[in-house]
């Protein structure tokens, strides 16, 4: 199993591909890859990432079958049920890298600011499940100067609710800080949807 710079290098090398229109996928979802799965997974990084159609992260770091263990909800938010798949993962699989990948222009943040600039929500239940996770980690930027500019505010409101999903999965579970201190890694990214370009947040 990859420790966990091998696992982002293998993810920056994937992502170069994308970009350089060099892409593997076809190789990485052969029949005799399928084949080769049948007996088993061994993904080398857990992703957490947007639902977005146009963020698919077997393409955007250009792997295939068996390389990555992919959970993507609106928002790229932590609820229970994805920490207990990264659990699972992390636990099963001795993945020792997981990624929180979000990105630029994200609906589910706007939605949030949009939510918190209203008198009344304008949410449906549902959707203010995923607007509540976000809230707390992007209100606090409505008194900062970038909340006069519109493209600035979304921009640092995605950053920073990137790095909050990252605190919640690193202490928000005994058994993933359990496996942190036995070498598991939780570290954030963000996607450019314009570029094509993953930036990892590594030190943070």
């Amino acid at each position: 199993m990859l420790n966990p710079q091998q696992a982002i290098q293998r993810l920056k090398d994937g992502n170069q591909r994308f970009l350089n229109g060099t892409c593997n996928l076809g190789d990485l979802a052969s029949q005799s890859r399928r084949e080769e799965l049948v007996a088993g997974q061994k993904p080398f990084a857990i992703i957490l990432g947007c639902a977005d159609a146009r963020v698919p992260a077997e393409i955007v770091f250009d792997h295939g079958l068996g390389d990555l263990f992919v959970i993507r909800i609106a928002g790229n938010i932590v609820a229970p049920s994805q920490i207990g798949s990264i659990e699972f993962a992390a636990k099963e699989f001795g993945t020792r890298l997981v990624v929180v990948l979000g990105h630029s222009n994200c609906g589910a943040v706007a939605a949030t600011l949009n939510d918190i600039r209203q008198e009344e929500d304008t949410c449906s239940k549902n959707l203010l499940s995923i607007v509540d996770r976000i809230r707390p980690a992007v209100k606090p930027l409505l008194s900062q100067p970038c909340a006069n500019d519109p493209d600035e505010l979304l921009l640092q409101a995605v950053r920073a609710n990137i790095h909050a999903s990252v605190q919640q999965l690193r202490t928000g579970s005994p058994i993933l800080e359990t496996l942190q201190e036995e070498g598991l890694r939780i570290i954030g990214a963000k996607y450019s949807l314009k570029r094509g370009v993953v930036d990892f947040f590594e030190d943070a």
